[in-house]
């Protein structure tokens, strides 16, 4: 690794100091002048955050070389009639399924095997306010139906005229450059940015931070991801946070889901950056630096000033300093011949959605955060019936738990009965046709046994155990209307469920 010596190399922007200055590596950065051509908006901060790296030790020539780690694509090759630009930046963040450096042993321990299909796992449009304060995060569905303009396809090179799609189609027929112009006819936001993220880059960058915490209050298991959380506060490493943002089988909402779960895993990645002392130690953040740039592909002109730039940005981020979001959606199911089952977009409120990007506005307006977040839950709580049995000793236990969930909107029957036998965990019985209403009413009582009771129909039973302290409140979360469940970050990393 070359030494902080040679960093005097940087004194040729401006000749009249001495070019060998020796052991004053931060001298030149006062002087610096302006580039000749136009950059960044930030360049000036992004100098001195390369001085501060150089006083740490860390030297110019390390500091240059993560830049030359960084893969590059021409994201932006020949486009033309773009988006005028906004106010902020945007940031097009591609998840793909790419596992060519995958090891044997992950294939079996994380479910990684199969073939991949070249296309976007996960596609989402990052927003970071002019001021460098706030960060928007928009989920694009990747079963958006979507209208692909005309291009060369990327395998056989024949061309295409514009035609329906699915959005994470884009990336298979024209690559990053296709991706961009897609998302850009259909949201009329600009792109400055892109990056590209594979599963071997995802799990770096969560190993190299620590593992990032994760809450759930329902059980989360998904056979086809290997992913098995039990109710409860958990830090996940690479791997198994890999299975947490890639599981779909846990619910009916599907994609809709999971991109909620990636929203909050994003959530809680910010606080692990900021609270962590990442972004203030040069050290730490060079060794993030080199995991994150080192196994993504980013377009030609997002590199170290750029990531500088983001992380002297987010040194004053904080989980409420970020908001998350789907697209609006109209119809869930919109079939369209050939392409199959897609997700149409609501025109107007997306258009809405997508102004508020170009315009810097924030989605939420700020709130308080008191007490317990809401946990999200799959079923309205007033379609589920409830009847509470005391499983203990203690005298109208049953009837303050009834008078709880009522609270909490379940549809409690009001008529609490005594359990044949004490229990010291509280125990939910449900019918295994009524699995969602059993999850989303464990979601209200953590800590709960699920037992599944073939034959007993829609009524939903609680067994109140010693180990009742209280009903959680819930929100249910309607998956056609995913824009009306904008959640800032404060609100759904695990501090927020206290």
């Amino acid at each position: 690794m070359p030494s902080p010596s040679r960093s005097p190399e940087r004194p040729q922007r401006r000749p009249q100091p001495p070019r060998r200055v020796p052991r004053q590596p931060a001298r030149p950065a006062r002087s610096v002048r302006p580039p000749r051509r136009p950059r960044w908006a930030m360049r000036a901060v992004s100098t001195l955050s390369v001085v501060v790296l150089a006083s740490a030790g860390i030297g110019h020539a390390v500091v240059t070389s993560l830049d030359s780690g960084i893969a590059r694509v021409d994201a932006f090759k020949d486009m033309k009639n773009r988006p005028s630009a906004g106010h902020g930046m945007n940031i097009l963040l591609v998840g793909t399924d790419g596992r060519d450096r995958i090891s044997e042993q992950q294939r079996r321990a994380y479910h990684l095997g199969g073939q991949p299909c070249h296309c976007t796992d996960t596609m989402m449009i990052v927003h970071i306010s002019e001021d460098r304060e706030r960060a928007t995060v928009v989920s694009l569905p990747r079963d958006s139906y979507a209208e692909a303009p005309a291009h060369v396809d990327a395998t056989t090179r024949k061309p295409h005229g514009p035609h329906p799609i699915k959005l994470n189609a884009a990336y298979a027929e024209g690559g990053p450059q296709l991706t961009v112009r897609t998302v850009e006819n259909m949201t009329h936001v600009k792109i400055d940015h892109y990056l590209e993220v594979d599963f071997t880059s995802f799990m770096r960058t969560v190993d190299v931070l620590g593992g990032v915490q994760l809450c759930t209050t329902m059980p989360l298991k998904d056979g086809y991801t290997g992913l098995d959380l039990a109710p409860g506060t958990h830090t996940l490493l690479g791997g198994q946070a890999l299975q947490y943002v890639r599981a779909r089988h846990l619910d009916s909402a599907s994609d809709l889901g999971r991109m909620k779960r990636q929203q909050r895993f994003l959530a809680a990645l910010i606080e692990k950056a900021t609270s962590s002392g990442v972004l203030l130690n040069p050290m730490k953040f060079r060794d993030v630096t080199r995991a994150v740039l080192g196994s993504v592909r980013a377009d030609e002109g997002f590199g170290t000033d750029e990531l500088l730039d983001l992380g002297r940005a987010m040194r004053s981020f904080s989980p409420s300093s970020s908001e998350f979001t789907t697209v609006p959606i109209a119809r869930m199911n919109y079939a369209v011949k050939g392409i199959g089952s897609t997700l149409k977009w609501d025109t107007a409120r997306a258009s809405r959605l997508f102004e508020s990007l170009r315009d810097d506005k924030p989605l939420t307006a700020a709130r308080p955060h008191r007490g317990p977040v809401p946990a999200p839950v799959e079923v309205d709580p007033r379609q589920i019936r409830v009847q509470v049995a005391n499983g203990t000793g203690t005298t109208g236990l049953a009837k303050r738990v009834d008078a709880a969930l009522a609270a909490a909107g379940f549809a409690a029957t009001h008529q609490p009965v005594t359990a044949p036998a004490h229990v010291a965990r509280t125990v939910i019985s449900y019918d295994p046709r009524w699995d969602r209403s059993a999850r989303s009413l464990a979601a209200a009582l953590p800590g709960s046994e699920l037992r599944a009771v073939s034959g007993q129909g829609p009524l939903l039973k609680v067994t109140a155990g010693a180990d009742f302290k209280g009903v959680h409140k819930v929100r249910f979360e309607d998956p056609s209307r995913p824009e009306e469940n904008v959640v800032r970050g404060n609100e759904v990393v695990c501090s927020g469920h206290a």
